[in-house]
């Protein structure tokens, strides 16, 4: 019986990237699939963040086209980007609320910039969304700067899912958080992908979630895009720079204690 072909999210071609005269991504290619859990992984200034917000339609690479749910980007009008751009929620690692607004008010915007519904339907459905992140009821009500950190990056994903995205784009998203916390973290990802249907992608330098939420990673080395597979065959990939991430003791750590609670 033939493999049903899976429905391509994200696809990279050729990308450049470029800051003044320093060179960030060169033929950079990278293709997610439907339903994928991607860690985008490497060193520091490998440009795993600037390819998210390129992803995020937040910045025009240099060169190279970029291609969402099977649309090119670079021939959309400004209506088109809109459409995509509502199938795209992001979480910026400092979470980016606004401090002026609370919790409920802040995942309402999107909402408001989109749709025009009642202003108690739009609190119904601001509410459904902080409830899916596992935030208490009465945080809807707080500002941001009254949360604590964990709970402002759930707030954060809170308003990324406000438009019902199908694809999910996470900045670090435990950077800062304790073990505990960022376990928590772990699995409420796991829940919103199984039960939304979303395609995940984070840049990431928690090892632990590495092991734990992606089923792909793709490592960001010499302008590119090494390789993009499993994070069990990734640790044993033996090009020289992915060798060296993986092979140091805290790597060793995060694959034991994941493989012995498996």
């Amino acid at each position: 019986m033939a493999m049903l072909e899976r429905n391509k999210i994200v696809e990279l071609q050729a990308i450049a990237t470029q800051f003044a005269d320093h060179v960030v991504h060169h033929q950079l290619d990278l293709t997610i699939y439907q339903g994928e859990r991607v860690a985008l992984v490497g060193g520091s200034g490998t440009g795993k963040s600037v390819l998210l917000s390129e992803i995020a339609l937040l910045r025009e690479p240099d060169a190279g086209e970029i291609m969402l749910f099977g649309q090119p980007v670079t021939q959309l009008s400004g209506q088109g980007l809109a459409g995509l751009r509502k199938q795209i929620g992001m979480m910026f690692q400092q979470g980016a609320l606004f401090s002026s607004l609370t919790v409920l008010e802040n995942i309402i915007l999107p909402l408001q910039e989109h749709q025009r519904l009642s202003q108690s339907l739009l609190e119904e459905l601001a509410m459904l969304k902080l409830r899916l992140t596992g935030l208490p009821e009465q945080a809807a009500h707080l500002y941001p700067q009254s949360l604590s950190g964990g709970m402002l990056k759930r707030a954060a994903v809170a308003r990324a899912l406000a438009l019902d995205p199908a694809l999910l784009l996470l900045d670090e998203p435990t950077a800062g958080l304790d073990p505990a916390g960022a376990s928590a973290f772990d699995d409420m990802l796991l829940e919103l992908h199984a039960s939304l249907n979303l395609t995940l992608i984070l840049v990431t330098h928690d090892l632990d979630s590495i092991w734990r939420v992606t089923d792909q990673v793709a490592f960001l080395g010499d302008q590119r895009v090494l390789a993009k597979q499993p994070i069990e065959m990734m640790v044993k990939d033996e090009h020289p720079v992915i060798k060296a991430y993986f092979a140091n003791n805290r790597a060793k750590r995060a694959a034991i204690k994941l493989e012995s609670t498996a």
